[in-house]
């Protein structure tokens, strides 16, 4: 299943308003970076795609097995290493209004690392770009 995103800055410093399907967002940098952080700068949408994803995913599987869980909170840190070409993704995974025991824990480990993002952030990806 293929998504398109389309992303349009104009003259405004990186304020950028990105539309997908009927659904539009606005992204930014930092006012330190030159931006006027009107909106997520695109480290953070990278980091809340996982975070939503996570708990999306989560969410579903606890409803299909009919556990009470109140609430599911999933906050992601994202620390990038250009020098290193390296990036790591720290998630921090609770729940309220609950008593999940070990086996319902480990379990729900294992779904959130099956969550599509999390596939996608852990698999080869390759990136085509043509000018038109």
């Amino acid at each position: 299943m293929a998504i398109t995103v389309k992303a349009s800055l104009g003259k405004e410093k990186y304020y950028t308003e990105v539309v997908a399907g009927e659904n539009t967002l606005i992204t930014d940098e930092p006012v330190d970076k030159g931006g006027q952080n009107k909106g997520f700068n695109p480290f953070e949408i990278l980091a809340t795609s996982l975070a939503s994803c996570t708990a999306a995913t989560l969410r579903m599987y606890i409803e299909r097995k009919e556990w009470d869980v109140e609430k599911i909170n999933v906050e992601v840190e994202l620390e990038n290493f250009p020098l290193t070409k390296r990036a790591v993704f720290k998630r921090d995974i609770t729940f309220e209004g609950t008593d999940l025991d070990d086996e319902q824990l480990k379990r729900l480990h294992t779904i959130a690392d099956a969550c599509p993002v999390h596939k996608i952030l852990t698999n080869d990806i390759e990136i085509l770009t043509k000018f038109s």
